[in-house]
Formats: structure tokens, C-alpha cells, sequence
């Protein structure tokens, strides 16, 4: 039977449901009781496994077991489709099993039990349909257990001897992630976040372009400039800040109405620099902007930074996750050329925050020499194991979270097509509401959005007739914080709003959790019609 007669049979028995670029909504969705029942298993798991032999000192310290032998215990492998709950529980019983007790935990069974309890109460009424105000929602709970387990194990990623399962799962995602991207091989680390990792990009770009600044500093180096877009995201500027670079020394390049990165602007910009005597070193694209959902041109903006010899650096923390989806990965066509990628998995993917990784195409080691400060303490080198696994001095951190864990679990538990799944579903979405939006009276579409950032501006019955002018552009702006203030003393629903581009505030509605159903989205115009319309007039001075 073919795909399509199988979704039509589907409709025909899910009353309400709706199929939207293929993808049926209101249709089958993330199976909450099953994956409660995960939770609690694997929360028995730790509590016997961890909790209460953390003060048994006849337990081992480690199971200790070389690399490549761990790695064949583990099955680090991610495949197509998801592993079985009882393969999972397994797999998280082997990973504690094979980890360091650093003996963290000194909480007594009982107090535990009723913690846990607790947590998965609070956890499961988090996953609420009505959040849309950031890049992340919704709640994944096989990330959720891997969060529990690395809690309660307390390890610090930076050498093998110390923790060895999470150093050979972030090797696993990191190498897997690269194959998304399309290099044939890569490097690559996870940061407490993109802000980071677009620092790390900055430095390395710079490292790369002028090695001696690592040890002789930023004296006598020429004035470096980099290139971004108007709507990249403001980390760029707090790396140039925090960096020494200068914030002056950012160009910003102009964009289309899209609010993509215009490539002969960028030629321009690149130009002018050198015309000016400074030193180019970077081009940061941005594959996802945070506000409008847009995606710069990567080929021809690789085009430019080949012809200038410039770093191409990508931040796809928010877009990434694309890579995923055979029917959306086209929007980051040419990200293969880049020489970083920034992609928070933790986004669209929900694996939790924080979850994100820099992505690096040199396999030379450039990572470890840009930042190895080589702590005879630590790094010794003669370890009687390889001490390649040792991977944290190519880390700014020394202490750091295995957040690779989380997507790790999450992309086992899934597999490849659970997770393109939740990519088209909320792309999806975002597509229904956007021909909803449409159709409704007072609510007016910013543009047509190529990902899940939905734009729009509610115009209150009062203004509807309004002639377009000064005054009532003005008195839009008023509208979206006023009936976000309501929307948040009230609880209702949360969303964000902004200017943008010389527009006044409109709302920007982001679908991308896997509970998030159509009459989720058709919710959201009946609170803030709602709110617009009760008390909203006198409040802003409008009739």
C-alpha cells in the first residue's frame, strides 16, 4: 500500500486530523504514558544503582575497559529507527555501570524516591501546548533520564580515566552530526551553549588566520575585521566584545526583506575593509535567525569567503536541526562548505538544555592547538591508555557537563526518523497556522516564514478600518506588549513579541513541540483576541 493512501486511511479514522505537507496533525504524537513509565523505570534504575550504593565502599570505583572494547559493550551506534524501552533501560544500566562513582549523591533511598516523584510531576506538567515564546518547548523523556543519570553520577568530561562512557558518546554524536552536515571528516565539541560556540568559531577563525596572537596576544596584529548580518544573533557582538576584537570591528552586512544575508553586500563590505587597511578574517552566516526563521544564501556567501580566503562559520544553532529532514534539509544547501557549524540540538530537536555543539571541518587537531594549555596534571602523556580519548584541553572549560548524553539517548530512543519526524511535524505546524492566520480578521501575516518562526500582528477591531499612516503604526506598536502582559499575569499562553527591520511589534509564535496539536495553534488566536479586545482599549488609549 502506498504512503499517501495509508495517511488517508489514517485521517479517515482520526476525527479532527489534518494532513499538511505531508505530515498528519492531531495525528499520532509523542505517546505520553509510555514514555512516563520510561521515566520511572529508569529512575529505579538509579536510585538502586546509584543512590543507594553510593556510599558502599566495597563498590568498585570503575569498571575500567579500554576505549575500543567500551565502545563495543555500549553500542554507540545511532540507527534509522529507535531501540525498544528494554534495550534502553539496558543501555542506561551499562552506562552507569561503566561510569566513575564519584560517590555525589548522599541522599538516603527514601528521600530519593519521594524527590523523584516529585521531579517527574513537575517535569511531565512542564510540557505545556501553550508555550511558544523561545527556540525550545515541549519535553523529551529519554533526554529527561539521561539528565537524571548524569545528576546523579556528578562526572566532568574532559579525560577518559574519569569519564569514559560520556567521552566516547559525545565522540559517536559529534561524528555523526558532521555526517549531517556533509564533511567527510570534522572535529567538534559541546558547549554551554551557541553564544559559546560562536565564541569558540571567532577564536579559532582567528587562531587560524594569525597563530602567534595565542601566545604573543593582540599586540602589533593589524585591525581585524569580521562580517555578519544585520540579523545575526547578538552573541557575534559579545565575542568581538569579549574577545578584543571590538564590536566596531563587526560589519554588519545588510539583508533582504527576508532578512537574509544579501551576498553582494557582503562582496562590498569585504572590499571596503580592505580598502581600509584591516585584516578579514570571518564570515558568520547564520542558517535560522532567531527572530524571522531565515537562512543566508551559504553557497554564495562560501563563494565570497573562498575568492577572500576567509573563515566561513555557520551559525545554524536554531536552523541545524533541518539537516535532519530529507524534505527541509535544502534550506541549509551549501553548509557543506563551511569550516564551523554551530547546531543546538537542544531547539528544534528538544534533547534539553543546554545541548549544543561546535562543529569543526579541519581534523588536524586545529581545536586542540588553539586552545591546549597542556596541564601536566591532567594531560599527562604517559597514561597507560591513548590518551587521544583525553579530549578536554581542546575545551576553553575544565569542568564540563556531558550534554552529549542527552541527544545520544534521545537519538537511540528514536532513531534518525523519530527525529526528522519531529523536524517536518513542526515545520508542519507552523504551516497551518500560517494559512489559519490568513483566514482570521484582525490577525496580518509579517511574510511568509520558510521555517517555524510564524510572524504576525494582531489589529484590535478599532484599528481594522484605520487608515495606513503614522498614527496607526503607532498605535500597533502599543497593541503586542500590552496583551503580553495580560497573556503572562494571566497564564494563559506565552509568546513572544519584537520589532524588526523598522516593523513595529508583532508577535513571533514558535510550533515545535511534539504534544503541540491544530487546535493548539487555534487556541492561540482565541487568547489573544481575547486579551486584545478586554481592557486592551482603555489600557493604550485606543477606541
Amino acid at each position: 500500500m502506498e504512503a499517501s493512501t495509508c495517511k488517508q486511511d489514517v485521517l479517515q479514522k482520526k476525527k479532527n486530523a489534518v494532513l499538511v505537507d505531508g505530515v498528519i496533525l492531531n495525528g499520532p504524537i509523542t505517546d505520553s504514558k509510555a514514555g512516563e513509565k520510561f521515566v520511572e523505570e529508569a529512575c529505579k534504575i538509579i536510585m538502586e544503582k546509584i543512590i543507594q550504593k553510593a556510599d558502599d565502599v566495597t563498590e568498585k570505583v570503575c569498571e575500567w575497559r579500554a576505549p575500543e572494547t567500551l565502545k563495543k559493550i555500549l553500542d554507540l551506534e545511532m540507527r534509522d529507527t529507535g531501540e525498544s524501552h528494554q534495550k534502553l533501560l539496558q543501555l542506561c544500566q551499562d552506562v552507569i555501570h561503566y561510569s566513575v562513582k564519584t560517590n555525589a549523591v548522599r541522599r538516603e533511598p527514601a528521600v530519593f524516591e519521594r524527590w523523584y516523584m516529585t521531579s517527574l510531576q513537575e517535569w511531565f506538567s512542564t510540557d505545556h501546548p501553550r508555550f511558544f515564546n523561545q527556540l525550545y518547548a515541549g519535553i523529551d523523556y529519554y533526554s529527561l533520564v539521561a539528565r537524571f543519570i548524569t545528576e546523579a553520577l556528578n562526572p566532568s568530561v574532559y579525560t577518559y580515566e574519569v569519564s569514559p562512557v560520556f567521552l566516547l558518546v559525545e565522540e559517536a554524536v559529534i561524528k555523526k552530526m558532521i555526517e549531517f552536515i556533509g564533511w567527510e571528516e570534522g572535529d567538534g565539541i559541546f558547549n554551554p551553549g551557541g553564544s559559546v560556540s560562536n565564541m569558540y568559531a571567532m577564536n579559532l577563525a582567528r587562531y587560524k588566520f594569525c597563530p602567534e596572537i595565542k601566545e604573543k596576544g593582540l599586540s602589533g596584529l593589524p585591525r581585524l575585521v569580521l562580517f555578519t548580518s544585520e540579523e545575526c544573533h547578538y552573541s557575534m557582538k559579545k565575542a568581538a566584545s569579549f574577545l578584543g576584537i571590538g564590536t566596531e570591528n563587526v560589519y554588519f552586512v545588510k539583508t533582504d526583506e527576508r532578512g537574509k544575508m544579501i551576498p553582494e553586500e557582503l562582496e562590498k563590505q569585504v572590499q571596503r575593509a580592505r580598502k581600509e587597511g584591516s585584516a578579514p578574517f570571518l564570515v558568520c552566516a547564520t542558517a535560522g535567525t532567531t527572530v524571522l526563521g531565515a537562512f543566508d544564501p551559504l553557497d554564495k556567501i562560501a563563494d565570497i569567503c573562498e575568492k577572500h580566503d576567509l573563515w566561513l562559520h555557520v551559525d545554524a544553532s536554531w536552523g541545524g536541526s533541518a539537516l535532519i529532514s530529507r524534505k527541509h534539509r535544502r534550506l541549509l544547501h551549501g553548509i557543506q562548505r563551511a569550516d564551523s557549524v554551530a547546531w543546538n540540538p537542544h531547539k528544534m530537536l528538544l534533547a534539553g538544555i543546554q545541548c549544543c555543539a561546535l562543529l569543526v571541518k579541519d581534523n588536524s587537531g586545529l581545536l586542540k592547538k588553539c586552545y591546549s594549555a597542556k596541564a601536566a596534571y591532567l594531560f599527562q602523556q604517559d597514561k597507560f591508555y591513548d590518551v587521544s580519548y583525553d579530549t578536554g584541553d581542546k575545551s576553553i572549560q575544565c569542568s564540563r557537563r556531558p550534554d552529549a548524553f542527552k541527544f545520544w539517548l534521545m537519538w537511540k530512543a528514536l532513531g534518525t526518523t523519530g527525529l526528522e519526524e519531529r523536524v517536518n511535524r513542526a515545520l508542519a505546524l507552523a504551516r497551518y497556522l500560517v494559512e489559519e492566520i490568513k483566514k482570521r480578521e484582525g490577525f496580518q501575516l509579517l511574510l511568509e516564514p520558510e521555517y517555524a518562526n510564524v510572524c504576525f500582528w494582531y489589529i484590535p477591531p478599532s484599528l481594522r478600518k484605520m487608515e495606513d499612516g503614522p498614527e496607526f503604526w503607532q498605535k500597533l506598536r502599543r497593541v503586542a506588549p500590552v496583551v503580553k502582559e495580560r497573556m503572562m499575569k494571566k497564564g494563559s499562553m506565552m509568546l513572544g513579541y519584537q520589532p524588526n527591520q523598522g516593523k513595529v511589534n508583532f508577535f513571533r509564535q514558535v510550533v515545535i513541540s511534539p504534544q503541540g496539536k491544530t487546535e493548539y495553534c487555534q487556541d492561540s488566536f482565541i487568547v489573544i483576541q481575547s486579551l486584545g479586545i478586554v481592557g486592551l482599549l482603555s489600557h493604550v488609549g485606543l477606541k
